[in-house]
């Protein structure tokens, strides 16, 4: 049976063929001075919850920001309805004002339509 050369050489030191030994980990490792925080490691049985606290964290602040942006927009609305319903009500007075008699009058005396002074005549047609 062959041994296994290979793994002989990563325990020397030696990087296989067309890698580099610099991985993102490895650089992480001494950036943050990981062996010295934690000794040989990350502790493999911390992975999980502390992935999950993560997971937790960054959901809670997507939905943070999705009830402050919907804060946002409820108040905008609501200032819109505000404006519409002032707008509505000016409107309303001004046809109200408007419609009245006198100032029908007013705007049809132009026209030379005047208002009459007495009530209408009714004609009977005998059959």
């Amino acid at each position: 049976m062959s041994q296994n050369t290979f793994k002989k050489k990563l325990k020397a030191g030696s990087a296989p063929t067309g890698e580099s030994t610099k991985t993102l980990f490895t650089w992480i490792e001494e950036k943050l001075d990981v062996k010295g925080i934690l000794g040989e490691g990350v502790p493999v049985q911390l992975v999980p919850p502390v992935g999950f606290v993560v997971i937790l964290a960054l959901i809670y602040i997507f939905s943070n920001h999705r009830a402050e942006s919907m804060t946002r927009k409820i108040e905008k609305a609501q200032q819109e309805v505000e404006d519409l319903r002032a707008d509505v009500t000016t409107l309303e007075a001004e046809y109200m004002q408007s419609s009245m008699q006198s100032e029908v009058a007013k705007r049809v005396a132009k026209l030379d339509i005047y208002e009459l002074n007495q009530p209408p005549i009714k004609i009977e047609v005998e059959k």
